[in-house]
C-alpha cells in the first residue's frame, strides 16, 4: 500500500480503505464523497456537510480562492478549515478544471502548490492538462507530456512540515494505453492520490463504456495499492460501477447544480421536480415534505432542499455500496443499477471486457453468488473457474452432466455441469462460487458459459473421454463444444421437446 493508504475489505476491484490524512488529523473511510463547496456560492454550510450528512472531507477550488481578493484574504488570515467552518479534510483543486473550460489560467504548479500549503489545504493538486475525450492521438500524448512535467513539479516541491498531501492526476484521453502508461507514471512518483481526470465529459454524454475503458487501463498502471478519485464523479446512479472499477473517493457539485435546476437524483436517474406528485425517498427532506410543499415555496428554499434530499441520496448510495463490498455482493449491485439507464448497461459490460483484471483481485471466496442477469455468465468468478479446470485430475472416462449420477453407468467419474460455469467434480459443489444461486430457467449466456467451460476442460485434459449430458441446449450453445467430446440431451429434455 501507499504510506497513507490502508485496504480492508475488497470485492471484484472495489474495496473498503483507510486513507489518512495526516495535516487534518483525520482518517477517511472509502469509498468516500467529497461534496464540492464553492467558496463563493455556499448551498450547504460545510458544517452541516459534517454534522448531517457525515462528510469527513469535502473539496473546494483553491485557484477561485486565489483570484477572488476578500476570498484569498480570509483564506491566508483565517486558514481554509475556519474559513469554511469545516474540521474534516479539506482537498483542494488547482484551477484544471478552469483551464479545461476556458483555456488559460495564470498560475504554475509551484505557486499553486504554496498557495494550497500556505491556506492549510490537507490534499492539494499541482496544474494538469485535463485533456478531453476523442482528440487527436498527438495532442493526447503532448498534453500528457505537460501533465508529466506537472507531477515532477508536484513531486519536488516543499511542503515543509504540513504533512500535506499531494494528488498525480492520470490523464490520456480515450487512448487506453495512454492512460495506462499516465498510470505508471505517476505510481512510480511518491504523491499520495491518484485522480482519474477529464472523465466529466463522458460522464456528461453517459459514456460510462468509454468511462470504465479509461479507469480500468488507469488502473493497470497505477496497480493496486494506489488511492484512485474519480474526478467529477458526483450522481448516485454510478458510484457502485465506478467503485467495482476500483475508485476510492468521488467528488459531487451535482447536488448543488441539479437542485438549482430543479432535479432530483435517484440511484436510477435524473427526474425534474416539476414531474414529481410523489417522493421515491425516505430522506429527512423526502419524509417532512411532499412535491407540492416544495412547489409552494421561493426558489431558493425549493432549491436548498432539493440539495440536501441529493445529497442524502448520494450517501446512502455509498454506504449501500460499502456494504456491497463488505457483503462481497458489488457486482449484484452493479447489475440492478445497470437496468437504471441503457448507458449503464453499456458500461457494466466494459467492465465486464475486463473481466480478466477483475479476477486479478476479486476475493476467491465469499458468501454467495447469484446469477441475476445473462451479464453474470461473464463475471471473474466464471473466469477464474474455467481457468483452474486445467489443475483438477480427470479421470479417463468422465461424465458430464446437468442431471444427477445415473444408478447404471460404466464411466470412472461423474461430475456436475451447472450454467454458467460449467464441469466440475461433486467434491467441489459445495465450495464458492459452485453454490451459486441459479434461476431454474437458465438462459442461453449461461449455457453457453458452461458449454466454453467443458470446452477448456477438453482442450486442457485432450487425454480424458468426456460425455457432456445437456438439458437441450440450443445448437448454437452446443456449437462452443468440440468435437471430441460425446453430446447427448437428458431424458426429460426429450421429453419436453415430444
Amino acid at each position: 500500500m501507499r504510506d497513507h493508504f490502508e485496504l480492508r475489505d475488497a470485492d471484484a476491484m472495489g474495496r473498503i480503505g483507510s486513507l489518512s490524512v495526516p495535516r487534518a488529523g483525520v482518517t477517511v473511510e472509502t469509498p468516500a464523497l467529497l461534496p464540492v463547496v464553492n467558496p463563493n456560492i455556499q448551498t450547504i454550510e460545510p458544517a452541516r456537510l459534517s454534522e448531517e450528512f457525515g462528510a469527513d472531507i469535502l473539496i473546494t477550488n483553491s485557484y477561485i480562492i486565489r483570484k477572488t481578493e476578500e476570498l484569498n484574504e480570509r483564506a491566508l488570515t483565517e486558514g481554509l478549515h475556519e474559513m469554511l467552518g469545516f474540521d474534516g479534510a479539506i482537498m483542494t483543486d488547482s484551477g484544471s478544471f478552469q483551464l479545461a473550460e476556458y483555456g488559460e489560467i495564470d498560475v504554475t504548479t509551484e505557486e499553486i502548490l504554496a498557495f494550497q500549503r500556505d491556506i492549510g489545504s490537507d490534499i492539494a493538486t499541482p496544474v494538469d492538462i485535463p485533456t478531453p475525450p476523442d482528440v487527436s492521438r498527438e495532442q493526447a500524448e503532448e498534453e500528457l507530456g505537460v501533465t508529466a512535467e506537472a507531477l515532477a513539479d508536484a513531486e519536488a516541491f516543499d511542503a515543509g512540515d504540513s504533512e500535506m498531501l499531494l494528488n498525480a492526476p492520470v490523464q490520456g484521453s480515450t487512448y487506453p494505453d495512454l492512460r495506462e502508461r499516465a498510470g505508471r507514471q505517476a505510481a512510480e512518483t511518491d504523491l499520495d492520490v491518484f485522480p482519474v481526470g477529464a472523465v466529466v465529459p463522458l460522464m456528461n454524454a453517459y459514456r460510462y463504456d468509454d468511462m470504465v475503458e479509461a479507469v480500468l487501463a488507469a488502473k493497470r498502471g497505477l496497480g493496486p495499492a494506489a488511492p484512485v478519485h474519480l474526478f467529477g464523479a458526483g450522481h448516485p446512479m454510478m458510484f457502485a460501477l465506478a467503485a467495482a472499477c476500483g475508485c476510492d473517493l468521488f467528488d459531487s457539485a451535482a447536488y448543488a447544480l441539479m437542485a438549482r435546476d430543479g432535479r432530483y437524483l435517484t440511484v436510477r436517474g435524473t427526474e425534474q421536480f416539476e414531474d414529481l406528485d410523489y417522493f421515491p425517498c425516505s430522506c429527512a427532506v423526502c419524509t417532512e415534505h411532499t412535491p407540492d410543499d416544495l412547489r409552494g415555496m421561493d426558489h431558493r428554499a425549493r432549491e436548498d432542499l432539493l440539495a440536501e434530499h441529493n445529497l442524502h441520496v448520494s450517501f446512502a448510495e455509498i454506504r449501500r455500496v460499502k456494504q456491497a463490498i463488505r457483503s462481497g455482493n458489488l457486482l449484484e449491485l452493479v447489475e440492478v443499477r445497470a437496468r437504471g439507464h441503457p448507458a449503464m448497461l453499456d458500461g457494466y459490460r466494459a467492465l465486464l471486457d475486463g473481466a480478466s483484471d477483475l479476477e486479478r483481485e476479486d476475493p476467491v471466496s465469499k458468501g454467495a453468488f447469484f446469477y441475476t442477469s445473462h451479464e453474470s455468465a461473464r463475471r471473474p468468478e466464471v473466469l477464474r473457474h474455467r481457468e483452474r479446470l486445467a489443475r483438477l485430475d480427470v479421470p479417463d472416462r468422465v461424465l458430464l452432466t446437468e442431471d444427477g449420477e445415473p444408478n447404471d453407468h460404466d464411466y470412472d467419474a461423474v461430475w456436475r455441469v451447472v450454467p454458467p460455469f460449467g464441469p466440475f467434480p461433486k467434491s467441489l459443489s459445495d465450495t464458492y462460487p459452485l453454490t451459486a444461486e441459479v434461476p431454474e430457467r437458465v438462459d442461453t449466456a449461461a449455457q453457453r458459459a458452461a458449454a466454453e467451460g467443458v470446452a477448456e476442460l477438453a482442450e486442457a485434459h485432450p487425454e480424458a473421454s468426456l460425455t457432456l449430458s445437456h438439458d437441450g441446449w440450443p445448437a448454437h450453445v452446443l456449437e462452443a463444444v468440440p468435437e471430441s467430446v460425446t453430446v447427448e440431451t437428458l431424458p426429460k429434455a426429450r421429453e419436453r421437446e415430444e
